[in-house]
């Protein structure tokens, strides 16, 4: 088998009726498309793209990639990264295009050899726990309306929440306050986890961290800069609830470094990001062997693939709500749990007639 072509499709873009935000990033629409790999016996891989990434995914990355064996994923890794450049591109967008050439080439695999993705990365689980992200900040959006917002996600059965904290326009006590209404809305028994999108420094975290440690955070998720590896060690020591991290970090010698240095407690490697499912599952290694979880974060179809892959999975990110990717069809969700499909390859169902509309 070799591959004859790889292309980006801009599939579509999706206007938010509320836009909303977190600590950082303001969003008012989400435009998706997908990375596609075709073959000369007509099998196709596809994977969620950014489509920032069309121009290297359809350059530097085909050209390396055509007329090559799709099967021998971590030798095709090794020549996008490496292959004729005097130094690669450790970190960023490079490495984002790369990370859904890689995701796509999995799916690819699973199709050609008959069987899904996460048994072929390990089989570890063939379900595996999701927790529902939301709690954005948003114009009109006070305290009632946010208990109500991640209410209802307990109500469609999630076991697990994440809302946001750190937004500059609030103060750190009315911030706080919003942590505690939510947790005293959806009880005592549901996980809650917090998310600051690296608002803070290290001192400014952990006086938040202590003003909600009464309520039991699941995690504290991104409490301070990506690159200040050292002031999560500080949080990590000052706090008992576990920091969580890596969503903004890159192959397997970035989260070597996080790791080693203590900057992760629950790892967030996202396979969409991170150098793909070939480098995903080499840093979860990695985590297993400091004794430390993953849970990816991002894109639940691809991330729940990667936890049900391993020994260390934890859990998945979901999106239940703005962010849900109208371009694919539901997961197998049930009471709290995604369970895996048996379907060959990453087991996606994409709305073809939506995304040809």
């Amino acid at each position: 088998m070799k591959i004859t072509d790889i292309r980006v499709s801009i599939v579509g873009t999706q206007e938010l009726d509320r836009p909303h935000w977190n600590s950082i990033i303001r969003t008012e629409k989400h435009t998706r498309a997908r990375a596609e790999i075709y073959t000369d016996e007509g099998i196709v891989g596809m994977a969620p793209a950014k489509a920032g990434s069309r121009r290297a995914i359809e350059g530097s990355i085909r050209s390396k990639l055509l007329g090559k064996d799709p099967l021998r994923t971590d030798e095709l890794w090794q020549l996008i990264y490496m292959g004729g450049t005097r130094k690669p591109v450790a970190k960023g967008g490079f490495v984002e295009a790369m990370s859904a050439v890689d995701v796509a080439l999995w799916d690819l695999k699973g199709k050609a050899l008959g069987q899904p993705v996460w048994r072929l990365a390990g089989g570890a689980q063939d379900h595996v726990w999701a927790y529902a992200a939301g709690g954005y900040y948003e114009d009109g959006k006070g305290i009632p309306e946010l208990c109500q917002e991640l209410e209802s996600f307990v109500a469609a059965g999630f076991r697990a929440v994440k809302m946001k904290v750190g937004w500059p326009g609030i103060t750190l006590k009315q911030d706080a306050e919003r942590v505690k209404a939510v947790r005293k809305a959806i009880g005592p028994d549901i996980e809650l986890m917090i998310d600051a999108n690296n608002a803070w420094d290290a001192t400014t975290a952990i006086r938040f961290g202590r003003m909600v440690e009464e309520v039991d955070p699941y995690w504290f998720e991104e409490p301070v800069h990506p690159d200040d590896i050292e002031g999560a060690v500080r949080v990590a020591a000052a706090l008992d609830m576990p920091v969580a991290s890596g969503e903004n970090e890159f192959t397997r010698w970035g989260f070597r470094d996080l790791i080693e240095r203590g900057g992760a407690e629950i790892v967030q490697a996202d396979p969409n990001k991170c150098g793909g499912i070939s480098e995903w599952l080499k840093i979860a290694a990695l985590a297993s062997a400091h004794h430390l979880p993953m849970a990816p974060h991002g894109n639940a179809p691809v991330g729940c693939s990667c936890v049900a892959a391993v020994s260390n999975g934890l859990i998945t990110e979901s999106y239940p709500m703005a962010h849900h990717n109208p371009f694919m069809g539901p997961l197998d969700f049930r009471d709290g749990y995604i369970y895996l499909s048996e379907e060959p390859g990453l087991g996606i169902q994409w709305n073809e007639t939506q995304i040809e509309q």
